[in-house]
């Protein structure tokens, strides 16, 4: 097993935590998720499969730096890992947390530079990684493989857009009911109550994905647990009120 902590530093050895093996065939169904995958048929997949290395990544661990060289994308096998921005005067910006069948660094894959964020693992994570030397054989082959990459970063650029246009013309409270329904559709479990969501962020980090101030932030949320619509749960929350929460987003 490997523990990268640099794109283009040489891997040091590294034993995964045993909380982290998961079973092979458990481990290419969350891996099979990723955009990369959809294209592929089963024999295609085993093979690109068998091309990525694991990566085991404590928490707390950075995964690579802003302005680290890369050259690899990574899909997240287990775990939570977020992409930060730091900006000139020391203030942080999360850009997006990322949970089991997510992908992330392809822009490296298509034009190896300069990182554009910092990645590090909210919680411990399983990993699988894939070298645009290895990668880009099959892009060459199998266009259906670009087309599937080159959705995602559609996706991705439309999110993008979509998170400056909020910035403008949302308010925080709304800002934070869509962060919390985002959230929710990726890591949210249906309960008898409502939707449990274990996010795993600081108040700080939260507030950094809403792009508003923790204080603006934890009234925002105060509010929403005073009318019901939600229960603070830590480093996590249920979302008691879905519908009234999808009307404030808008």
């Amino acid at each position: 097993m490997l523990l990268e902590n640099r794109d283009h530093n040489g891997p040091a050895p590294a034993k995964t935590p045993p909380h982290l093996r998961l079973a092979t065939s458990a481990a290419d169904d969350v891996v099979r998720r990723a955009p990369l995958f959809a294209a592929l048929d089963e024999e295609a997949a085993l093979a690109v499969r068998q091309s990525m290395v694991e990566v085991s990544l404590p928490k707390g661990q950075v995964l690579f730096r802003e302005g680290d060289f890369g050259d690899r994308l990574y899909v997240v096998a287990e775990g939570k890992l977020k992409v930060g921005r730091t900006s000139t005067d020391g203030r942080e910006s999360l850009l997006s947390v990322l949970g089991p069948g997510e992908m992330f660094g392809e822009l490296t894959v298509f034009d190896p530079t300069a990182r554009m964020g910092t990645a590090i693992a909210v919680t411990d994570c399983l990993l699988y990684s894939l070298s645009s030397d290895n990668l880009k054989p099959w892009l060459a082959q199998r266009p259906d493989v670009s087309m599937s990459l080159l959705r995602q970063l559609s996706k991705r650029l439309r999110r993008s857009s979509e998170v400056v246009s909020d910035l403008v013309f949302s308010d925080v409270p709304g800002r934070v009911a869509k962060s919390l329904l985002d959230l929710a559709d990726r890591f949210g479990v249906p309960t008898e109550e409502g939707v449990h969501v274990a996010h795993d962020l600081t108040q700080e980090e939260l507030a950094q994905l809403v792009g508003a101030s923790r204080e603006t932030v934890n009234k925002s949320l105060a509010d929403f647990a005073g009318r019901g619509w939600l229960r603070l749960e830590g480093r996590a929350v249920t979302l008691l009120d879905v519908e009234r929460l999808r009307r404030r987003a808008k």
